[in-house]
């Protein structure tokens, strides 16, 4: 029975929530997970030990945003020196442009969709280089809550509930995530038995099992059963890479972001064309401010979507893109009263779970976890709980583009982990889940905290707006009723939100003089917190 007091959609009066302040500090978007990272920290682990138990943690408690089958972004600032860790997978070996031929884009669910998962990887490479606990000790939360069970939380649930008619043609997805043929109610306890096994494995095996062993042999054959081309070589082959994250200075700020295959080149580009460009002499929610930020987050998209892919076969660099004459020029491009009509061509997806952590050493990570698309492909491997993502479906078809599939490719990738330093030194870690709400909300969230300098948790709590297909713009709740109209003078195409989390879920850490502070976005379930 839900009883008349559970309402996950219903609140009668505006919410607000603080900061948190301490000297250690976890922000994730669901709460029991931030209890995991604060546990580690607890336990004597950093930074991130607890970012790594709460990776792990969301596999089980946030399943519609990531999964064991996920792929995973990190920066970790460690002893005042920044890592970035690309841990996407690749297409498999057998993947070709002949083989989709038949279609106009590629797959999204299936099989078909999935590329070899990263997740597990990066919790073993973060670990090993950084962590103090040992590997195994940080999966205990995560198999708790999978064997004993938890009690779904409201937004998780929403997403949940959003996606059975998706995938509910899908016998693997439909007997581990629909139990009484349903998704279960808020506040539903939900066990997965099967995921607590296949955790407990990739604890005693420090993740060889998951690309080398049983379980690698389990995920080959269920791809097989479905004639797919996903093979125990190509999960064999998977390896991260750690990498040296790009950057752009804003202000008094730099934001520092993954360099390719992933999308933070266009939060940079944008960044980079608005540092031309005053904002701070505008009111914040004012048309003239949100126009300038829109158009500048439309060339931003424009060049990353033209020339982002698998580093090796992308024709344009990294520098090329951000060089500093060259984002001059494009804010010279920009009307003050006339929007642009290039076409952004992005769209929304609803699998991420963002999370980040510090640690009163000064140790800071800032890390992103992805299905893609709500459950990913729905495939979701018998008897394991494991959920593949379905990264496959960020590939294009077109032969002449960077991003075409073949074998052996990372594909485009909308997740990014933000990282900000002032002066030089490590200064905090920000993420705005959401597809292509990532960048958009990295550049919100800078700008609100740069140019009018708001409080953390005021920058998050602040609405949003988003850039759709075709350069769509979408207001959330809480902008001026004219806003929209001084908008569509200018020539933006302004619509009305489509549907529940088109503005994603942000969580934040900055330092402080007397340790960290962390904020939590209240469009997720999450929350910060620190001791």
């Amino acid at each position: 029975m839900t009883l008349s007091y559970i309402r996950p959609d219903r609140f009668a009066y505006p919410g607000r929530r603080s900061d948190v302040h301490a000297r250690n500090v976890v922000a994730t978007s669901q709460p029991l997970a931030a209890q995991a990272g604060i546990d580690a920290l607890k336990r004597g682990g950093n930074a991130v030990d607890a970012a790594v138990a709460m990776a792990i943690c969301l596999t089980v408690v946030e399943p519609t945003g990531n999964g064991i089958g996920s792929d995973a972004f990190a920066i970790v600032s460690h002893g005042g020196t920044l890592s970035g860790y690309n841990g996407s997978g690749r297409s498999p070996a057998a993947w070709s442009r002949e083989r989709f031929a038949h279609l106009e884009k590629m797959p999204e669910v299936g099989w078909e969709a999935v590329t070899v998962p990263g997740a597990v990887d990066t919790w073993v490479q973060l670990s090993e280089r950084f962590g103090r606990l040992p590997f195994a000790s940080l999966f205990d939360a995560g198999i708790h809550y999978a064997r004993s069970g938890y009690a779904v939380s409201p937004v998780v649930q929403r997403m949940w509930s959003d996606s059975v008619q998706r995938f509910q043609h899908l016998e693997g997805y439909r007997d581990t995530f629909m139990p009484g043929g349903a998704a279960p109610a808020v506040g539903e306890l939900f066990t997965n038995p099967g995921q607590a096994d296949t955790l407990e494995e990739i604890a005693r095996t420090g993740g060889e099992s998951f690309y080398r062993g049983d379980i690698a042999a389990r995920i080959a054959a269920d791809a097989a059963r479905h004639d797919a081309a996903m093979t125990q070589a190509d999960l064999a082959g998977h390896r991260g890479d750690w990498v040296d994250p790009v950057r752009v200075d804003y202000r008094s700020v730099t934001l520092h972001e993954l360099p390719p295959n992933g999308q933070g080149m266009a939060a940079l580009i944008a960044l980079g064309i608005l540092s031309h460009l005053d904002l701070g002499r505008l009111a914040p929610d004012s048309a003239d401010c949100i126009h300038l930020q829109i158009e500048a987050m439309k060339l931003g998209f424009a060049d990353a979507l033209a020339h982002v892919a698998d580093p090796r076969h992308m024709r344009i660099d990294v520098d090329t893109l951000l060089e500093p004459g060259r984002l001059r020029r494009l804010a010279d491009r920009i009307d003050p009263e006339r929007a642009r009509q290039d076409d952004a061509a992005v769209t929304a997806d609803h699998g991420t779970v963002y999370l980040c952590s510090a640690d009163d050493e000064g140790t800071i990570v800032s890390m992103i976890q992805s299905n893609f698309q709500g459950f990913g492909s729905g495939i979701v491997v018998p008897q394991t709980g494991i959920s593949m993502q379905n990264r496959g479906a960020g590939f294009s078809l077109s032969p002449n583009h960077p991003n075409c599939v073949a074998g052996g490719r990372r594909p485009f990738h909308t997740i990014i982990p933000g990282f900000l330093t002032r002066g030089g030194r490590p200064f905090g870690a920000i993420g705005v889940m959401g597809g292509h709400m990532q960048p958009q909300g990295h550049v919100q969230l800078v700008c609100r905290l740069e140019d009018f300098a708001q409080n953390l948790q005021e920058a998050i709590d602040a609405p949003r707006w988003y850039i759709d297909t075709s350069n769509r713009i979408y207001l959330e709740d809480g902008f001026d009723e004219a806003l929209a109209a001084d908008l569509a003078r200018r020539g933006h195409q302004v619509k009305s939100p489509r549907h529940f989390g088109l503005f994603g879920g942000a969580q934040a850490i900055i330092a402080t003089a007397a340790g960290f502070q962390g904020a939590s976005d209240p469009r997720k379930d999450g929350c910060a917190a620190g001791f």
